[in-house]
């Protein structure tokens, strides 16, 4: 490639012509530059509608062979990122080229850190997991490419196979002796089991070089074997800070940023929709990036002055880029475990003011009411109890409002019974009692105590004749004697699982 940039063909013509040349692996290098030549001739000849000239082509022959020859680099290791384009989107275009380009990971980039250590060094595979726009694909490139002699192959779980897995290591293991492979798989959570297990030998014996990107929990979602031959980075939402550093190194380069999104057009941004788009992306980098593109197009359409000056993205143009705040939230992900938990335990700790937020945060992010309401049920009897009996009534009339009136009108109900739960007396004495009681079950020795006889039901002669009911005090006929009568098995007689009434605050 290197060859035929140097004899001053466009990188889109030299690529063309080495995937149209392509041939075995023992082909020398000197041998495709000169094949790629010709195919680039010929088809420029034919395109001009004149015939080749034979006399170019033995001078351009002549020039190749002249020159000596040189190792090729490995390519695309060095050019890792395409020659930026107006077609793709302006996320895509800015993706930092090296590690030191990289803002709002200061706790995996510091100078003593693991991959400042391993820079240029032997890297171990790793798997970066983070929120959407925090910069995993970006830090993974930019990884590889800070490796010498390593050629970088980036796969897509979505669309890639065990085909594609199996192909892309075989290829990676014929060539390891000269150049190693970096196999970068994005969404390495949508991965079946099979597929993930496909990748265990290569990263065991070195064959490759592995980093994952995955959003989800990698505990939930990756098999044991492959996360223990993995070590296992989290990346941070990035700071509003971070996100404005962004956005003016967009509006800032020239050769990558907004100037080809809007044409040339000169592009600058008012502060209070800086801010706007630094703060409503919910540290995603990349909704931020595209909402300042969608601005800038907005703001140069919308001016009548362009070419007379620079057009400036106002407040308005944002909010109409955005729509709205956009959240971090996945309904099947860790984050709804996240917050339901944080909804949980603020009501547990009886402060209300945050419990509604917790709750209009899974509102807002689109969180089924009937899911928040069920869970409501259960707190009423698992920490409220005893301590206020309607409690549970409360949850079960919350959780029928919202069965019959649905969003958006039902988040009301949440609220109220959220509130109440929050400012409701506590008590844990039936749920202390039910796990006591189910260890009793589960630890007995030689199994459960049956039933005692006088406890149990005779409808029939024969269990009457065998004891069955025998002894049995009928407590409104008896209310003094029955004060006495166990109703547990004779190895758990005085056993006491409910302590209530309380005896103390710490038992509420």
């Amino acid at each position: 490639m290197e060859e035929l940039l140097s004899m001053g063909f466009s990188e889109d013509l030299a690529s063309q012509a080495l995937a149209a040349t392509a041939s075995s692996s023992t082909t020398s290098a000197k041998a495709s530059v000169e094949a790629a030549a010709d195919w680039i001739l010929t088809h420029t000849s034919q395109s001009s509608h004149s015939p080749p000239t034979p006399s170019s082509q033995s001078n351009l022959r002549r020039f190749i062979l002249s020159k000596p020859a040189q190792p090729l680099k490995p390519y695309p290791s060095k050019r890792l990122k395409p020659s930026p384009s107006s077609l793709s989107p302006l996320s895509e275009r800015m993706r930092p080229s090296t590690v030191d380009l990289i803002v709002g990971q200061d706790h995996l980039l510091s100078p003593s850190s693991l991959l400042r250590c391993v820079a240029g060094g032997p890297l171990p595979s790793l798997l970066l997991w983070g929120p959407p726009g925090s910069g995993k694909t970006s830090l993974a490139r930019a990884i590889a490419a800070s490796l010498s002699s390593h050629r970088f192959l980036p796969l897509s779980a979505v669309t890639a196979t065990v085909a594609d897995l199996r192909r892309a290591i075989d290829e990676a293991r014929r060539s390891r002796s000269q150049i190693r492979t970096v196999l970068f798989v994005d969404e390495i959570h949508r991965f079946s089991k099979t597929q993930q297990d496909a990748l265990l030998p290569a990263i065991e014996d070195g064959s490759i070089i592995f980093l994952g990107a995955t959003t989800e929990n990698p505990s939930f979602h990756l098999t044991n074997p492959l996360l223990s031959r993995l070590r296992v980075l989290a990346l941070r939402p990035l700071e509003p800070h971070h996100v404005r550093s962004l956005l003016l190194r967009a509006i800032d380069d020239v050769d990558h940023g907004l100037l080809l999104s809007t044409n040339g057009a000169s592009v600058t941004i008012d502060d209070e929709a800086l801010e706007l788009l630094s703060l409503h992306c919910d540290g995603d980098a990349r909704v931020a990036l595209n909402s300042l593109e969608a601005s800038a197009v907005l703001a140069v359409n919308r001016s009548s002055g362009i070419g007379e000056g620079t057009v400036i993205i106002t407040t308005e143009n944002a909010k109409e880029a955005m729509q709205c705040k956009h959240l971090a939230y996945d309904r099947d992900g860790e984050e709804h475990y996240n917050l339901i938990s944080a909804l949980h335990k603020s009501m547990r700790g009886s402060d209300a003011d945050a419990a509604i937020y917790w709750l209009t945060r899974m509102l807002e992010g689109g969180e089924q009411p009937l899911y928040i309401a069920r869970r409501l049920v259960r707190f009423a009897s698992e920490d409220v109890g005893l301590a206020d009996t309607a409690a549970l009534g409360h949850a079960v009339a919350c959780y029928q409002a919202c069965h019959f009136i649905g969003m958006p009108e039902c988040d009301v109900c949440l609220a109220q019974c959220v509130a109440y739960l929050a400012l409701a007396p506590k008590s844990v004495a039936v749920y202390k009692a039910l796990n006591a009681a189910k260890r009793a079950v589960k630890e007995s020795v030689g199994g459960n105590e049956g039933v005692p006889l006088h406890l149990r039901n005779a409808p029939t002669k024969l269990m009457k004749q065998m004891g069955y009911g025998d002894g049995y005090l009928y407590p409104p006929d008896h209310p003094q004697l029955c004060k006495g009568q166990s109703y547990l098995p004779d190895s758990l007689k005085g056993r006491k699982f409910l302590q209530w009434p309380p005896l103390d605050e710490e038992q509420l």
